[in-house]
């Protein structure tokens, strides 16, 4: 298997020496092949609407830690959804690979005879991110293909019905979403209002059903002029959408729009559809998850028969003395185990995906130092960066999945943490799960048909102006390297800028790695 190959070479590693001040583009040795390399970086860079943008690289030998390319590498750069091989590799460091979360439905009385529940139900949330209908793909490529199977709150619904094989009737309190363990943060700093409307910008709670996203499909009206249709999934009834778009006449061109002003709870759809426009889903943030998650289960009750005398609501840290469950709790009515973190972090670097990171970041941080906040979560992330090495200074980080604007960190950096990651025992398992170029995961479409596909292993990163590429290759002759490539205040196009990172991944593939020796000729006699 390729992705097995990437990560077969872990076992000789040396620790990793950098240059004391990498210049703009300095090399330390006038190998043939990084001569060869330097000259196709200088050129890609020269063009593609490159040359004005902040570039940083780095790429060094996996087996002997010899640095055979750096650019800026000590210097600081917006790293977008890098900051995911961060937190993925803290938390497979720390909680280590097979750690699972435990989801529980509580009570503090028990059911007596009739069915009757006298206090509350209370979901107990502790930082699952998979509580959803995701089927993980056991082994094949993550494509663009949704591994989904069922409704989106399928998992609340299991829990449900173990609530009612325990003989539940009948609920005389509320029914609560508890998300203590964690101080309510949804926001890191450095998220833009725009990035809490839409699922990408989840809100981040110990609860999280379906990813703390909803899918808002919205349909073209019967006749020219009619209000457009929408469904809402999956459907807790504690938000609106308000219709401001119409139907239009067919072949024109879709104009849609989509709004929701802070702390409100009622998404603005305007512009326009068209008559013979196919539904459109927009998949749009939670940002009250564990309220969210408290209607939804009680929903998910009743619909089962359930009557229940009080209301849903949530429970926060700030409303409790005890985080995690209930104070006197006696009776676990249902529960669900995650599956292992190694699946969740192959999940979270193949697709990018932001709420996960946020959540490992905080469930790892508690688990290890008790940390509740937001920035005690971020110190104990800095301190694990420190004890392996990282320089305080190489890396500043104000979230846990790279949408923060205010993340700086270096090349020489990621490199480092790259580095540690393959000397520890999970090391494999790591690299397996960043996209393969050409392949699978975010890298599913690029470098096809180069000599880079299926040799480039590594973790992307966008935000406006902002791309980077980090992660491993194998190269034509056989080399095995580290790298880890910025650009910032770029002008181009995204797509002009993934392709000057592309281009330099097929340079380091096709020209790093020492060519073998010439066989020594026997002297004439």
């Amino acid at each position: 298997m390729k992705h097995t190959r990437i990560a077969c070479r872990v076992l000789a590693l040396l620790v990793l020496s950098m240059p004391p001040h990498p210049a703009r583009a300095q090399q330390p040795a006038a190998r043939a092949d990084v001569v060869r390399f330097a000259e196709r970086v200088d050129a890609v860079l020269s063009k593609n609407g490159a040359s004005k943008a902040h570039w940083g690289l780095l790429v060094a030998d996996a087996d002997s830690g010899e640095v055979l390319y750096a650019r800026n590498s000590n210097q600081y750069f917006l790293p977008a959804s890098n900051v995911k091989l961060f937190t993925t590799v803290m938390a497979m460091a720390t909680l280590g690979p097979e750690f699972r979360i435990r989801t529980t439905i509580e009570s503090a009385r028990g059911v007596d005879r009739m069915g009757r529940l006298r206090g509350d139900l209370v979901l107990v949330g502790r930082g699952d991110a998979n509580l959803s209908n995701r089927v993980f793909p056991n082994g094949e490529p993550y494509t663009k293909n949704n591994h989904r199977d069922g409704p989106p709150e399928k998992l609340l619904a299991q829990l449900a019905d173990q609530v009612i094989a325990r003989g539940v009737k009948q609920i005389d309190g509320d029914v609560v979403a508890d998300d203590s363990d964690f101080v309510p943060a949804r926001f890191p700093s450095g998220w833009t209002v725009d990035d809490t409307v839409w699922g990408y910008g989840a809100a981040v709670s110990a609860i999280a059903v379906n990813d703390n996203v909803m899918t808002l499909e919205v349909r073209p009206g019967s006749v020219r002029g009619a209000p457009l249709r929408t469904k809402l999934e999956p459907l807790s009834g504690i938000y609106q959408v308000r219709m401001e778009a119409v139907t239009t006449a067919a072949g024109s061109q879709p104009e849609l729009r989509l709004s929701r002003d802070p702390e409100s709870r009622v998404f603005v759809v305007s512009g326009s559809l068209p008559l013979d426009a196919p539904p459109q889903p927009l998949v749009v943030a939670v940002p009250e998850p564990a309220e969210h998650a408290a209607a939804l289960l009680a929903r998910l009750l009743r619909a089962r028969g359930v009557r229940i005398r009080g209301r849903a609501r949530a429970r926060h840290a700030s409303d409790t003395t005890r985080r995690g469950g209930l104070t006197n709790s006696t009776l676990v009515l249902a529960e669900h185990i995650s599956p292992p973190l190694i699946e969740d972090a192959r999940l979270t670097n193949k697709t990018s995906q932001n709420l996960h990171a946020e959540l490992m970041l905080r469930v790892a941080a508690s688990e290890k130092s008790g940390a509740m906040t937001m920035d005690d979560a971020l110190t104990f992330a800095s301190e694990f960066l420190q004890s392996i090495g990282v320089a305080q200074d190489d890396v500043l980080l104000r979230d846990g999945s790279g949408l923060s604007r205010n993340n700086l960190v270096t090349p020489q950096s990621v490199v480092q943490l790259l580095q540690y990651a393959l000397r520890q025992s999970w090391g494999p398992d790591f690299v397996n799960t960043l996209p393969l170029a050409g392949e699978d995961g975010t890298l599913e479409e690029r470098m096809k048909g180069t000599a880079a596909s299926g040799r480039v292993q590594a973790k992307s990163g966008s935000l406006n102006h902002v791309n980077g590429l980090s992660g491993y290759a194998t190269t034509a002759r056989g080399g095995w390297l580290i790298f880890s490539m910025f650009g910032n205040a770029i002008g181009a196009s995204d797509d002009d800028t993934r392709a000057a990172l592309d281009m330099i991944c097929v340079a380091m593939v096709e020209e790093l790695g020492l060519d073998p020796e010439p066989p020594q000729q026997a002297p004439s006699p």
